[in-house]
């Protein structure tokens, strides 16, 4: 109980110090850009928590998962075929090469004439962004599969789908995992910047309306917002993260008690 404690200690310590210091330290502003934060913290609710939970915010977190989830079984597909044969891992490596030294934004003008302004078009940004680290990480992991393992499945003649699933992408999904909590935060910010072209709806899009409309305190709720569904998004990876790679974990810890 104590460790837990602890734990819930440190993980909200700073958090909770910096919003104190944010507190006292805009209590008196009167810079118009920079409201006082009590300023931000009253019209939070009635801004978010009305018709544009509906309007704005589900749709964006809809955009996101799709094209994370998109992103997810593309980068691990093609992760998977590249990093298990070399003559495609030398005929790719230059193209993915090019492709990834690619910005997302700039892509959405693009992105645009081909998709349109609908929901399609800011999909596709997304999982222009979040493919790459759940490749490459995904490609680095099945390169870095034992030979001893491989043997021992050769010995037993396991092939097929069952050394894919037990072997192969068993022991690439700690890689996995990492690229996936980077594209995670990657599709966060995609799904902001792909919202402020051509939208009618969207935290991005709701966001820059606030700020040509001088709604200022309205604007900086939207960024708290943003940094909120980050850190929720963020612990609701982790269990996910424990629950798939609870063997590697129970490893790891049976590792350091030796």
């Amino acid at each position: 109980m104590t460790a837990v404690l602890t734990r819930v200690g440190l993980a909200l310590g700073l958090p909770v110090v910096l919003v104190a210091v944010w507190w006292f330290a805009s209590a008196g502003s009167t810079d118009f850009f920079f409201p006082p934060l009590r300023t931000i913290v009253e019209v939070f609710g009635p801004t978010w928590f009305g018709e544009r939970l509906v309007d704005d915010v589900l749709p964006s977190l809809g955009r996101l998962a799709a094209g994370y989830a998109a992103a997810l079984v593309l980068g691990v597909g093609l992760g998977v075929l590249i990093g298990s044969n070399r003559w495609v891992r030398a005929v790719t490596e230059p193209v993915l090469e090019f492709l990834r030294a690619i910005p997302p934004p700039v892509l959405v003008p693009v992105l645009m004439l081909v998709a349109g302004i609908g929901n399609g078009m800011k999909i596709l940004v997304i999982i222009s962004g979040c493919v790459w680290p759940i490749l490459l990480n995904t490609v680095a992991g099945v390169r870095a599969v034992d030979g001893v393992l491989e043997d021992t499945c050769r010995t037993y003649r396991i092939r097929g789908t069952l050394r894919w699933r037990h072997l192969v992408l068993r022991s690439a999904s700690p890689q996995i995992v990492t690229g996936a909590r980077q594209a995670l935060s990657v599709g966060i910010i995609l799904m902001v910047i792909s919202e402020m072209f051509a939208a009618s709806s969207g935290l991005g899009f709701t966001v820059i309306q606030f700020k040509d409309g001088f709604q200022i305190p309205e604007m900086w709720s939207g960024v708290i917002l943003l940094g909120l569904l980050g850190v929720l998004l963020s612990m609701l990876f982790r269990v996910v993260e424990h629950q798939v790679l609870s063997w590697y974990h129970g490893s790891r810890t049976a590792q350091k008690e030796r």
